[in-house]
């Protein structure tokens, strides 16, 4: 039977949450009013993820999984769930519960009111330290008000998308994928049901300080040209500022010899500042320029090694972004 919700949660290294998240998601699939296909992604676990994927694919025939050659991200493994996801409505979690599954009727409720994407968003971060708070808070108004579209504040990948959506995503190409900055982008209806979000609910926190700063510039650099136009600002003020710098020490030279600013410490403090000019925007310039080498290389997105529960192809546009090893 063709679902009609699909359910995509990634997962990796997550032995300590799957029977909860589970038992959790499996008690909301049994208040919906048509069939439904929960999709586990599985993205390179090194513990028993697979085998208790496999478990459950066993015992509900509603379970179908995924399995990726290697760890390819989280972003990745949303994107392989959406390529295979059948359902008329999708809706993205995560594995941890700190997105509550119970909020998936209030999301449907919002579909059949007309929204074609509905994306939780948090009010409160509980059990948080105080700098992961902050720097959450930061980013999201700093990626708003720097990005081309209007990306939401405080939103994750937790969403509803309908099935005219997911087409629209499915159908880019790009490798370098910000979820949720590309479900601002292609439009739509959309609305927020706001919530708490919960601490992890057993394991290890997965998007360390390094993962979640890699996130963030990829989000930046993916929805914004400001950088660039940055970049190219500072450098102008540094070529007026070298112009303004070079007649006055003309002028200390041939009128105020003595003056203390002709010496070797003004022209280090200047040679500083202009190599780190030059130095962050080639940086900066680095980072787009890497997509770019990413983006025109054609490799697949990902490699899959293993599927389950799945007994038609990908659609023809999919099957670009998709290697099997077997």
């Amino acid at each position: 039977m063709q679902p009609k919700y699909s359910l995509i949660v990634p997962i990796y290294n997550e032995e300590a949450t799957i029977p909860e998240m589970y038992r959790r998601v499996a008690a909301i699939m049994s208040r919906l009013d048509d069939a439904v296909e929960l999709i586990l992604i599985n993205d390179g676990s090194r513990d028993r993820s697979l085998q208790m994927i496999r478990d459950l694919h066993q015992q509900d025939e509603r379970v179908c999984y995924l399995s990726f050659a290697r760890n390819f991200g989280h972003q990745m493994a949303v994107t392989a769930g959406l390529n295979f996801a059948r359902g008329q409505v999708i809706v993205i979690l995560d594995a941890d519960l700190q997105d509550p599954p119970e909020l998936i009727p209030d999301m449907i409720e919002k579909w059949r009111q007309g929204y074609q994407v509905v994306y939780a968003q948090r009010t409160q971060r509980r059990r948080e330290n105080w700098f992961k708070r902050f720097t959450a808070y930061a980013f999201y108004r700093l990626l708003k008000h720097l990005a081309d579209v209007d990306i939401p504040t405080d939103t994750g990948d937790f969403c509803l998308l309908d099935r005219q959506v997911v087409d629209v995503l499915n159908a880019m190409p790009e490798r370098n994928r910000y979820i949720r900055g590309l479900r601002s982008w292609v439009g739509f209806q959309q609305t927020a049901i706001r919530f708490e979000r919960d601490p992890r609910f057993a394991g290890e926190v997965k998007y360390t300080f390094h993962k979640s700063l890699a996130l963030a510039v990829n989000g930046l650099v993916s929805f914004s040209k400001v950088p660039l136009r940055l970049s190219t600002y500072v450098g102008l003020l540094s070529a007026l500022m070298a112009i303004v710098m070079a007649f006055l020490v003309l002028y200390w030279r041939f009128f105020e010899p003595n003056s203390p600013l002709t010496g070797f410490a003004s022209i280090t403090v200047a040679i500083f500042f202009l190599g780190a000019v030059q130095l962050v925007s080639i940086g900066i310039l680095g980072e787009y320029i890497g997509r770019i080498y990413e983006e025109v290389k054609g490799r697949p997105l990902y490699t899959m090694s293993e599927i389950g529960g799945f007994h038609e192809k990908p659609p023809s546009e999919v099957k670009k972004a998709i290697a099997f090893l077997k």
